[in-house]
Order: structure tokens, then C-alpha cells, then sequence
């Protein structure tokens, strides 16, 4: 997908984050649509149907928790990857962020490149339509995943089946925390009664293998897969 295809719905009660961010981002490329608050917000998403949608917490009417919970009930939505953009660095304020269906969050004060490089992380989970669903490239990794191999900057990785499962979950969208609910679901199901710690001696082995900085753990949330 073209960036100039790609909608950005950026939602803030700040006049200067609008403009600031706005021009960023429109200077690479993506379409930029702006909200001032939760309820306009909803209102525009509905309507544009954005890609991506930047939200910011605290805001008149409606904040952006709620904002997201709406948006997140619209089925026309579900694909809509949503981050939040906020001075509250509280891990409170994070974890109801992320209850809410929020995919990431993002922290301010943020310098305008490292924020677009952030977007560009987000965005990559958009599927192109000319790349196959069995063959997975993010970086210099590489997963097959009708053969099940695994190919690190040319170089041919073996993984155990859960762990191989693991990281093909994690790096079909890359920058997105995954719950440990959501990847004891997908990757162990109804197999056996495990616990969160099996998960975490599995992205163990994981960052032994393709390296510690590609995975990043969300404190009482989940993992995400750093490109």
C-alpha cells in the first residue's frame, strides 16, 4: 500500500500537536485527517475510515479512553490500528489504553522524526495484496510459514514448533502488544492448561535466538516484536 493511500486520523485538544504532528506527517506522504476531541473523533473515524488513529487521553467531552472503546465497537473499525499519544506516562493510564483495544502507546514530549519513524512501525502491519500470507519478511528475518523455517539475514534458524508459532504471531504486526490472553489463545489454545511464565521462558529462547532487541516486554500486559 501506497502511503499516499494511507489515512491517519490524528485526534488532540492541542492546537500546536494538530499542526505540528499534521505537518509531519502529511510532509511524508499519508493523508491526515484531525479531530479536537473523543466524540468528533468517533464521528470522523466512522465516516474516513482511517488506517491508522493517533489519540491523545485527556480531552473535553469525550477522552480518548472512551473514544477507543467506541471506535473499537465498530465493526467497519476492527482493522484500524490505534495508538495513543499522551503526557500521562502512568502505567495506569497504559494498561486502560490497552483494555480499551489500543495497539500501542506513545509518550510525549516525542521529537516529530522519531514520532513518524513510530507511525512507519505501526504501519507496516498493513498487508500488501502482492505479498503472500505464507511467506513473512520483517527486516532481515524471514518466515515460512508452510515449511516452518526461519532465515536471519540469510542464515537458516531451526525453532521448536511453539516457538516458531510465537514469533510468526508477533511478527505479523510488528509494534503491536500482544496480551499474554491473546497469545496463549492463538499459539497454545486448547492443547494444555499453560501459564504466562511458559510464555516468557519461550520469547527466552526467542531473543537467544534472533536477538534480545527485537522483542520488547510491556510490563503486566504482553510482548510486541521490534522491527
Amino acid at each position: 500500500m501506497k502511503k499516499r493511500d494511507i489515512k491517519i486520523l490524528l485526534v488532540d485538544d492541542e492546537p500546536d500537536i494538530l499542526e505540528i504532528v499534521g505537518y509531519n506527517l502529511s510532509a511524508e506522504g499519508y493523508q491526515v485527517i484531525t479531530a479536537e476531541n473523543g466524540v468528533e473523533a468517533v464521528t470522523v473515524a466512522k465516516k474516513e475510515k482511517p488506517h491508522l488513529i493517533i489519540l491523545d487521553v485527556m480531552m473535553p467531552e469525550m477522552d480518548g479512553i472512551e473514544a477507543c472503546e467506541q471506535i473499537r465497537k465498530n465493526p467497519d473499525l476492527s482493522d484500524t490500528i490505534i495508538t495513543f499519544l499522551t503526557a500521562r506516562g502512568e502505567d495506569y493510564s497504559q494498561m486502560a489504553g490497552f483494555d480499551a483495544g489500543a495497539d500501542d502507546y506513545i509518550t510525549k514530549p516525542i521529537k516529530p522524526k522519531v514520532l513518524v519513524s513510530k507511525v512507519k512501525a505501526l504501519l507496516r502491519r498493513l498487508k500488501d495484496e502482492d505479498v503472500s500470507d505464507s511467506i513473512l519478511k520483517v527486516g532481515n528475518l524471514v518466515i515460512n510459514r508452510e515449511e516452518y523455517k526461519i532465515s536471519l539475514k540469510g542464515n537458516e534458524i531451526i525453532l521448536p514448533r511453539k516457538e516458531f508459532e510465537l514469533l510468526s504471531l508477533l511478527a505479523t504486526k510488528p509494534g503491536k502488544v500482544f496480551k499474554r490472553e491473546e497469545i496463549l489463545d492463538k499459539v497454545w489454545g486448547n492443547e494444555v492448561v499453560v501459564g504466562g511464565r511458559t510464555i516468557d521462558v519461550h520469547i527466552r529462547k526467542l531473543r537467544e535466538k534472533i536477538g534480545d532487541k527485537s522483542f520488547k516486554t510491556v510490563k503486566g500486559v504482553g510482548y510486541k516484536f521490534v522491527d
